[in-house]
């Protein structure tokens, strides 16, 4: 049977955008399916990052000559960029950082230090990033912390029969607004007002949910929303922290040096606004400028299309896999398409996942192998680790099926 999605992009203008999309490896072309680890660049922000350097490259808020001048517009301008990308109400909730997993070491090592004491509780799930999880145990450990689990059910969803209980007393809940093991996407606005009716503030690793699907943090409900660039098409080396604003205004630095302070003096120093306050030192300021760029080419897509998109690709996958392969692959998550995001763990026969990303590799299929920094996840599944294919903008039906024929390569390759 010949599957067909009705698809909002024109994928193939999309994938014209994307200059690494049109090489060729081992001889084939490129099949890039590893989005949730990184996503790859179009000419836009490259073009940003390249004119940044060539003609504004100085310092911020320290020159007053024109390039510098320049170059702190372009910053801040990228600021309020993200700012409206996610609906924040405030430019001086958006902090800078290299990437999220420093966004949540953030939120842990000053608002938690400063506001956790032995014995007070944290609740995080199952399904957590590495990212979410050893911050708060590193708090845990030195202070004498509680954490406390979320679980999942059968489908890779989070079994909320319990959360009053979780929740009961506690000071922290730590999600994810979409796993990047199961695709899933869980109730943030559901979660966050459970925590604030339990006295709790809500930490969202929203990494894998705003390249994604359209963001507001405000609808979230959640205090504190982290998430990184280099997944939205962004470079690499920069991230966000949002926060509401008398939250960051409360909390003390996080990192010191120049561009937090406003004095220092020999018995002591006081610190800058938010949000330069948590930004010491000289900012990744190229990067940020790309980050800009990659808010302009998602918002040149529309959010809204990414994810019907999305929508339609995945259902065009599950099908596809269920057609080509029956009980020989198993997707491992929400089998709805309109619950999960573009994220397809699988095992495939008995087939090491390592084994068989090697073997995808030589007909040029890109896709990730290992924990993917989840392992207390890999355990509770009962594995080492998964395959794991991730599609994003520029990917199509296409990509699909020669993912299909790889693996029927693998399947041949191994069936000795």
């Amino acid at each position: 049977m010949a599957l067909t999605i009705s698809d909002p992009l024109d994928t193939a203008v999309v994938k014209a955008d994307f200059p690494l999309l049109s090489r060729s490896v081992h001889g084939k072309p490129i099949v890039y399916l590893d989005s949730a680890a990184t996503a790859q660049k179009p000419t836009l922000v490259l073009d940003a990052m390249d004119a940044y350097y060539r003609s504004i490259n100085a310092n911020v808020h320290r020159g007053v000559y024109a390039i510098a001048e320049d170059a702190t517009n372009a910053m801040e301008g990228a600021r309020e960029k993200v700012r409206r990308f996610i609906g924040a109400p405030s430019v001086n909730e958006i902090v800078f950082t290299k990437n999220a997993t420093e966004s949540l070491n953030l939120v842990a090592q000053s608002w938690g230090r400063a506001n956790l004491a032995e014995g007070d509780v944290v609740v995080l799930t199952h399904m957590e990033h590495h990212a979410d999880i050893v911050p708060w145990q590193m708090l845990a450990a030195e202070k004498g912390l509680e954490l406390r689990w979320i679980p999942l059910d059968a489908q890779g969803r989070l079994d909320l029969t319990d959360l009053d209980r979780l929740l009961d007393g506690a000071k922290v809940l730590g999600v994810t607004a979409m796993s990047n093991v199961l695709g899933t996407l869980t109730p943030i606005p559901l979660l966050t007002a459970a925590a604030r009716a339990a006295g709790a503030i809500s930490v969202v690793d929203a990494c894998q949910s705003v390249p994604h699907t359209p963001t507001d943090v405000t609808a979230m409900g959640a205090d504190f929303v982290a998430f990184s660039g280099h997944k939205m098409v962004g470079p690499t080396g920069i991230g966000v922290l949002w926060g509401r604003l008398e939250l960051l205004e409360a909390m003390p630095p996080f990192l010191g040096g120049g561009e937090m302070i406003r004095d220092v003096r020999l018995d002591g120093f006081t610190t800058n606004e938010v949000p330069w306050k948590f930004e010491a030192g000289t900012p990744p300021i190229a990067e940020i400028v790309g980050l800009g760029a990659a808010v302009d080419y998602l918002e040149g897509l529309g959010m809204s299309a990414v994810r019907e998109h999305e929508i339609a690709l995945t259902t065009y996958a599950l099908a596809t896999f269920a057609e080509r392969f029956g009980d020989d692959l198993v997707v491992h998550g929400p089998p709805d398409p309109a619950e999960r995001g573009g994220v397809f763990s699988f095992a495939y026969k008995d087939l090491h996942p390592h084994d068989i990303s090697q073997v995808l590799d030589q007909h040029a299929v890109c896709v990730r192998a290992g924990h993917h920094c989840a392992k207390p996840l890999m355990r509770l599944m009962g594995v080492g680790a998964t395959a794991r294919a991730s599609v994003y903008v520029y990917n199509d039906t296409t990509d699909i099926d020669a993912l299909c024929d790889a693996l029927d390569a693998a399947g041949d390759f191994f069936a000795w």
